[in-house]
């Protein structure tokens, strides 16, 4: 897995614009939560599929990133949570263990 780190809000701003061409997976991280650590684990143990950004974005750097991600994309705060974005929009969205590589790349594969 090759994380792009998610920083600054005008990330967020290109990620949206790049996901009107390629759907982009954000990835909601708590640095200090087991759960969270166990599914970033799983995640890594896959390779990107061909031409997908994976955004990783920590929740305690970066709660300001986290807060316009739930109100841009209309979505509860959760952590771990991961963000499908095609089109602008979240098309899926899940969190903690039901996090899942494969329906990850499913969705993905389907736009």
């Amino acid at each position: 897995m090759n994380w792009i780190l998610l920083e600054n809000e005008k990330q967020l701003d290109e990620i949206i614009s790049a996901s009107n061409t390629t759907p982009q997976v954000i990835f909601k991280h708590s640095t200090r939560c087991g759960t969270s650590k166990m599914v970033k684990n799983r995640l890594e143990r896959n390779d990107n599929p061909a031409g997908i950004n994976f955004y990783l974005v920590d929740l305690f750097k970066y709660r300001n990133i986290s807060n316009r991600i739930a109100s841009q994309f209309n979505v509860m705060h959760e952590s771990p949570q991961v963000l499908v974005i095609n089109n602008g929009n979240c098309i899926y969205d899940e969190s903690h263990s039901a996090i899942v590589f494969d329906e990850i790349e499913e969705v993905v594969a389907q736009k």
